[in-house]
């Protein structure tokens, strides 16, 4: 009688990786909002920071270099109307297009292990002298494009329960379309239909010395009333009947 054959051997499932034996965070841009109420326009930017390494972390110190990427979104003929003062005609923007950097944020991220959440506050202007703002005023819809750049340094405690530091890698950083109309949101807000343009102090002197004179309430109606009347539409065709 011939034995029964044996069972054939079962792989062995694979190994886990082995957990990285020094911090190596990553990051993750997960929206934002505006802060309401705040004393000047502000954006709130909502991150998410893991490490596989799962060690204890007691602190980032975290620098954030956030650009403006207009070369990454399509835009359509009026806008492009409205960014050819700053980026030249269409057809240089190949070579016009470069990344704009709109903020540097130093911040410290809170202990944890593994992964956490935090938030980024980023003070706004609407200063339309400035490259930023000038481009957030000319975009109309959409998401502007935007690359967040980290570096710092990580304070952690290791496997024999000693603290060390370690930079953060130098290759960190997360993509993240910001909504225009949050932006705009938040500008009107802050500025109910306004904007804003720089003027030279001499220039500025002036105006309100013809203000005062004018006996004007604002510089808005001085402006107003030195202007030309805007134009409420086309004229209407002249008749063609003879006046008798």
């Amino acid at each position: 009688m011939s034995a029964a054959p044996e069972p054939a051997a079962q792989p062995e499932p694979p190994a886990a990786p082995p957990r990285p034996e020094l911090p190596d965070p990553d990051f993750e841009v997960m929206g934002v909002s505006e802060v309401r109420h705040a004393a000047t326009p502000t954006l709130s930017f909502a991150l998410r920071v893991t490490d596989a390494s799962e060690l204890d972390i007691y602190t980032i110190a975290l620098t954030a270099q956030i650009m403006i990427d207009p070369a990454r979104r399509y835009y359509d003929d009026s806008t492009r109307e409205r960014l050819e003062g700053m980026f030249g005609p269409p057809e240089r923007w190949a070579a016009t297009t470069h990344s704009l950097l709109w903020q540097t944020a130093g911040f410290l991220v809170p202990s944890f292990s593994g992964e956490a959440l935090f938030d980024i506050k980023v003070l706004c202007t609407y200063d339309l002298e400035l490259a930023a703002a000038k481009y957030f005023h000319s975009v109309q819809d959409g998401d502007v494009p935007m690359s967040f750049h980290f570096t710092g340094r990580v304070l952690y405690t290791n496997r024999q329960g000693r603290f060390q530091t370690v930079h953060v890698p130098w290759d960190r950083s997360a993509r993240f379309g910001l909504p225009v109309q949050t932006w705009r949101e938040m500008m009107d807000y802050h500025y109910p239909n306004a904007d804003w343009a720089r003027l030279d102090r001499g220039t500025l002197a002036r105006l309100q010395l013809e203000q005062s004179q004018r006996g004007l309430p604002t510089l808005d109606a001085l402006v107003d009333e030195l202007l030309p009347p805007a134009e409420s539409g086309p004229a209407a065709p002249a008749s063609e009947e003879e006046v008798p």
